[in-house]
């Protein structure tokens, strides 16, 4: 990036069971470069039924080196309502609709991407919930549910509202992430938008987002999520326009070790935090030159002592940077 051009804003996408707030926290203490994290969903219910742990992930005091906006998934307007009111009186001005969710679990109760086939339902939730919560609304969508062309009779209901910004995935729901980001479709969402867009998907290296840049010049809000956990580097390269990082495999050793021992404190037996470990490497193995050995290691494993010992000798004798 040109540093005297434009300035850019990064997010950090949502990416459940793994940009919580732990995450985060750890993240922003080694890394930079990320202006804001938009959160993993909060499923919608009534705040009665709301447990206090739905809000640990987007309790001020759990975020507080990173601004956040809590993302909601849900399809029931009430429901929306209540929780926002509830986020608005933690602080949070803005809430974000998920609409992009692709998982079929979700996406078969149209939530998520289950709701971009049915304008007119998206039409009726919008007309209820932005007159009524005290929050901005932002939106986070895909391209449709099953055709890419959904999200062209979306264009313009969602400018009816006064909408914060639309972020969009150029994927459609049942693409999953295979196959390769529509950016001819994307590009005619820029031009159909009364709101400011994000571009979210696939930005996994430096020459990538200089590709999206010259494309599409007047995208000044870029979100990141699967490339910035296995590179965490990342962000700051891309805003400063340049690698002028050194000792990487230390300074990502030291974020590991500091991520682990967060969760350690938090997960109440060693088999829930193995399994969130070994999470984790399926994409930190991506940046190591060996990293593929790493992970078949660490998920061959069941006991938390043998996972040490793996990760330990790899640091010792294996690890070297890819990037």
């Amino acid at each position: 990036m040109n540093p005297d051009g434009p300035k850019i804003k990064l997010y950090l996408a949502p990416l459940r069971g793994f940009t919580d707030c732990i995450f985060r926290n750890a993240f922003t203490r080694h890394f930079d470069g990320f202006d804001l994290a938009v959160t993993p969903f909060i499923p919608t219910v009534d705040t009665r039924r709301c447990k206090p742990s739905h809000l640990t992930d987007v309790l001020p005091q759990n975020n507080q080196r990173l601004p956040i906006v809590p993302q909601l998934i849900g399809n029931n307007a009430e429901d929306f309502i209540s929780l926002a009111t509830r986020l608005h009186e933690l602080g949070h001005e803005t809430v974000n609709w998920n609409l992009g969710c692709p998982f079929p679990m979700v996406a078969k109760k149209q939530r998520g991407s289950g709701l971009l086939p049915y304008p007119e339902k998206i039409d009726a939730f919008l007309e209820k919930t932005v007159a009524s919560m005290p929050n901005r609304l932002s939106i986070k969508t895909r391209l449709g549910r099953k055709t890419a062309d959904e999200i062209l009779s979306l264009m313009p209901i969602f400018n009816r509202y006064p909408l914060e910004e639309i972020i969009i995935h150029p994927r459609t729901g049942k693409q999953m992430y295979r196959g390769t980001p529509d950016l001819e479709t994307f590009e005619k969402c820029i031009a159909l938008s009364k709101h400011p867009i994000a571009y979210n998907g696939d930005i996994t290296e430096p020459a990538a987002f200089t590709a999206l840049c010259a494309r599409f010049p007047d995208i000044q809000r870029w979100m990141i999520g699967r490339a910035a956990v296995a590179n965490p580097f990342l962000p700051a390269i891309l805003k400063a326009g340049q690698d002028d990082f050194t000792d990487k495999v230390e300074t990502f050793k030291d974020f590991y070790e500091d991520l682990f021992d967060l969760y350690q404190q938090v997960f109440s037996g060693p088999g829930h935090l193995l399994d969130r470990m070994k999470g984790f490497w399926t994409y930190f193995s991506q940046s190591f030159k060996n990293g593929r050995h790493i992970r078949k290691k660490i998920h061959r494993t069941h006991k938390l002592q043998r996972y040490l010992e793996i990760v330990e000798q790899f640091f010792e004798e294996e690890a070297a940077w890819d990037n």
